[in-house]
């Protein structure tokens, strides 16, 4: 195929862009700032579907939908969430277009059919849902509700990059509502740590969980608790979000129940999510040079057979073997692809199979038949191996496994390399130009520092680690007493 993408050391950012296109993941859509998720890159976001989905209803959750639009006023009901988006909202003002008769073909905005309340395409969909519970919840007999929708989202985003930030994409978005404090929160340490383990186990993509500080935080939010990627550039990728709305929205649009003492309160809710920007993360996290590299759990195609012939006759007696090859592999719940064009040769047969990231690759031709034997390359290192053909059925599902395994320990031996604790400024910006990755350092609490040290070095707090110790110290920017580290990134 010759070289497909650039190297990563050369320009990230171009391999990165190039990689997404060039392993037909998506395009950029004529349509300002959205894209075209393709059949390849949609299977791979429905894998994530659907182990995220199972994992929501293993953990009581139910799915549901709701309007794309919001009106206007129902959306400013709860400011904080209002203010933090409104710079990314879409507006719709009008509901009818009309022709102009003096250019033949050409539509225009009827301007009589102006909407009385303009309606907002949800960013989010705190609003809506909220007002809808308010018609659902009368008794804490009807809590908790425990509900997850799969949707797109509309935010105006000025700068998009395929899949990292787009300004409509994919994502679930998680509304649940509690009859007390310690409940919601205990939901939303849970959906956390679904995340962290969806990433780790499906992803195979370690993660840091923690908390926002008060300037990061979701709007309209009381905490938000967030897992935190390392990509090989050093920078830091936000995966998930799960937040503790208190009663904010509760109070916002009057949701109340009785409780079994008949007295009314204010319902307690939280909100999740995570968004096609995995899609992102999971290309970041592991590809190389050649292209994709994907954990198994995660790939459309598991294992693809590439017949070596010069003939008909070579093909159809490869042909019968795969044939008696491939139903043991399906019987083990692999996906196979057996690639028998006749129009590409094997070597770009192979570097095709290798820039989507297939975990595992079967190569087949007649002295292969005639030794019994066939040769097997795995994708994340490369190795290769010739196998009893009989073997293969047992060897591939062990192969496969292993192959998880090591994508996220050779991820989990990254991030813990590009850890690093500071406890001076000037080492502080040294580490972000000429390292990157994490940097643990002292920040003594404030919103002033926190965007002073953003404005200077652009690295913002990715979270307060949930398991950092406490350790006094002073900031590493103002020199004011610090109670615990916090972790510093440049990020996507």
């Amino acid at each position: 195929m010759g070289k497909e993408i650039p190297s990563r050391s050369e320009d990230y950012s171009l391999w990165y862009n190039e990689l997404v296109k060039k392993a037909d993941l998506a395009e950029h859509s004529d349509v300002r700032g959205c894209m075209v998720i393709k059949p390849y890159g949609y299977s791979i976001w429905e894998k994530m579907q659907q182990a995220l989905d199972a994992m929501f209803k293993e953990t009581g959750h139910v799915n549901a939908y709701f309007p794309l639009f919001v009106p206007k006023s129902m959306f400013e009901a709860e400011e904080q969430n209002a203010e933090g988006f409104a710079k990314e909202c879409a507006i719709v003002t009008h509901y009818r277009l009309k022709n102009d008769p003096s250019q033949k073909g050409k539509l225009i905005v009827d301007s009589e059919a102006k909407l009385e309340e303009e309606l907002v395409v949800r960013p989010t969909s705190e609003a809506i849902i909220w007002n809808t519970y308010k018609k659902w919840i009368q008794s804490y007999r009807d809590l908790p509700i425990l509900v997850n929708q799969w949707a797109n989202v509309v935010r105006w985003e000025m700068r998009t990059r395929l899949f990292l930030r787009t300004a409509e994409f994919l994502w679930q978005e998680g509304h649940t509502a509690h009859s007390t404090r310690e409940e919601a929160i205990a939901e939303t340490l849970q959906m956390l740590d679904v995340y962290a383990a969806f990433a780790e186990q499906f992803m195979a993509m370690p993660v840091i969980k923690g908390r926002k500080t008060e300037g990061e935080k979701f709007p309209g939010a009381l905490d938000t608790y967030c897992i935190e990627a390392m990509m090989q550039d050093g920078k830091a990728l936000q995966a998930g979000t799960s937040h503790f709305l208190g009663q904010n929205f509760a109070k916002a649009f009057d949701v109340q129940f009785a409780g079994k003492d008949g007295k009314l309160d204010y319902v307690w809710g939280t909100s999740w999510g995570a968004s096609t920007r995995l899609m992102g993360a999971l290309i970041m996290a592991h590809s190389d040079d050649d292209g994709l590299v994907l954990p198994p759990k995660l790939a459309p195609i598991h294992v693809v057979i590439v017949p070596i012939f010069r003939n008909d006759d070579e093909l159809k007696r490869i042909e019968e073997k795969v044939n008696s090859l491939i139903p043991a592999l399906k019987a083990k719940g692999l996906s196979v692809k057996f690639d028998k064009r006749d129009t590409h040769k094997p070597g770009f047969k192979f570097a095709e199979w290798e820039l989507k990231g297939v975990p595992v690759r079967l190569a087949i031709g007649p002295r292969d038949l005639d030794n019994g034997t066939i040769e097997l390359a795995r994708r994340d290192t490369r190795e290769k191996q010739v196998l009893r053909f009989e073997a293969v059925p047992t060897t591939v599902p062990d192969l496969l496994d292993d192959i998880q395994r090591n994508i996220y320990q050779r991820a989990l031996k990254f991030q813990s390399e590009h850890i690093t604790q500071v406890d001076t400024y000037d080492t502080f910006k040294k580490v972000l130009d000429e390292k990157g990755g994490f940097v643990a350092a002292h920040w003594d609490g404030t919103i002033e520092t926190e965007a002073a040290i953003k404005e200077e070095t652009k690295a913002t707090i990715r979270c307060i680690p949930l398991d950092a110790a406490e350790e006094a110290g002073p900031c590493i920017y103002s020199g004011k007493p610090s109670a615990r580290r916090v972790l510093f990134a440049r990020a996507y």
